[in-house]
């Protein structure tokens, strides 16, 4: 009896793993990219950039993981120096974060306001987890678009890194 329920414990449990790890490893594993800011950004004027984003499924070849997952939502943000990674992320007044896919449009997942001179390196965003982003995911090419202030000018070009991790349901695949 004890070998039974052992093995219909083990059938259901590799069942339902392939759609588990996958929404575990979207979870995981962030999307991301790195915005260039050029120097000649004036201050105080709302300024976009935009890059490909990646993830850890493109990296492994893995395309057909959204079939796993579903209800996605943005779990968090946030932004690192990478070029020069001393930089503070004061420079900054306001950031916003939008992902698109070329498909679906463009949608705000990320913002702070007032932020302060002194932050340091790493700079965490307020999410709006208050959609889903499966259409956003689900797709092949995401970009993420940083619409930004300056609070005064650059004396050389700075390279932010931003990593977006989702959160996710497994889905049972078509």
């Amino acid at each position: 009896m004890k070998r039974i329920g052992l093995l219909s414990l083990c059938l259901v449990v590799l069942a339902a793993g392939c759609g588990t790890v996958q929404s575990i490893i979207k979870s995981t594993f962030p999307y991301t990219s790195t915005l260039v800011i050029p120097a000649s950004t004036k201050s105080n004027t709302t300024v976009s950039a935009t890059s490909a984003a990646t993830s850890f499924d493109q990296v492994f070849g893995n395309q057909d993981s959204g079939n796993y997952i579903k209800e996605v939502r943005i779990a968090s943000a946030k932004l690192d120096a990478s070029n020069p990674n001393t930089q503070s992320m004061g420079i900054f007044k306001s950031v916003k974060l939008y992902i698109s896919n070329g498909e679906s449009g463009e949608v705000m997942v990320a913002s702070r306001n007032d932020i302060s001179e002194n932050i340091g390196t790493s700079l965490v965003l307020d999410i709006d987890n208050s959609r889903f982003l499966d259409s956003y995911i689900k797709g092949n090419n995401l970009r993420i678009r940083m619409e930004y202030v300056l609070r005064n000018g650059l004396t050389t070009d700075v390279s932010v890194r931003t990593a977006l991790s989702f959160s996710s349901s497994p889905a049972n695949p078509k």
